[in-house]
């Protein structure tokens, strides 16, 4: 493993420990700041060993602050990266749902008395509705439904309050 050395100017050094001293950052931040200090040659060096113990991080951590310190400079190795833009949540949607609740609706396969999960997604493969579905995107997508018997929209039964055994009060 290339171990690299981190040389901090003395700009680079006195915004570092500002950033540590007025301590309204994110912790990462932070984190990586003290990281970069204590891993700085110009003073008393110390092993990456050291250091975790110091901060109670770990090795990687301190591995990867360095090279992002090295390569790319103090202002990538203190801040964090951007994440990855996360998949769309909803995987069934528009045409291919309205498909979904047809069949979920219509008579299950030969020799079986219900439809399930597993089943539902195996058929809007084998329709070519989607190229691959999970039992649970299927069950997600199912459950949003309007329609049913606790619900208060239109459609929906209503549950008619009982009448009390009491009688009520009286004032």
């Amino acid at each position: 493993m290339t171990k690299y050395k981190v040389t901090l100017t003395p700009d680079e050094r006195a915004g570092l420990e500002q950033l540590v001293a007025v301590g309204k950052a994110a912790a990462r931040k932070l984190t990586h700041a003290r990281i970069l200090l204590l891993a700085d040659t110009a003073g008393e060096e110390r092993t990456d060993q050291e250091i975790a113990d110091a901060l109670g991080t770990s090795l990687p951590t301190i591995s990867r602050a360095r090279q992002r310190f090295v390569t790319e400079g103090i202002a990538a190795a203190v801040s964090p990266r951007p994440q990855p833009p996360r998949p769309d949540k909803v995987k069934i949607k528009g045409d291919v749902e309205q498909e979904l609740i047809r069949v979920a609706c219509s008579d299950p396969p030969q020799g079986r008395c219900r439809w399930t999960l597993c089943l539902l997604a195996d058929e809007l493969v084998a329709l070519g509705l989607v190229a691959a579905v999970s039992r649970e995107t299927v069950r997600q997508s199912l459950k949003k439904t309007r329609s049913g018997p606790g619900s208060s929209r239109p459609g929906a039964s209503r549950r008619e309050p009982a009448p009390s055994s009491s009688g009520g009060w009286r004032t």
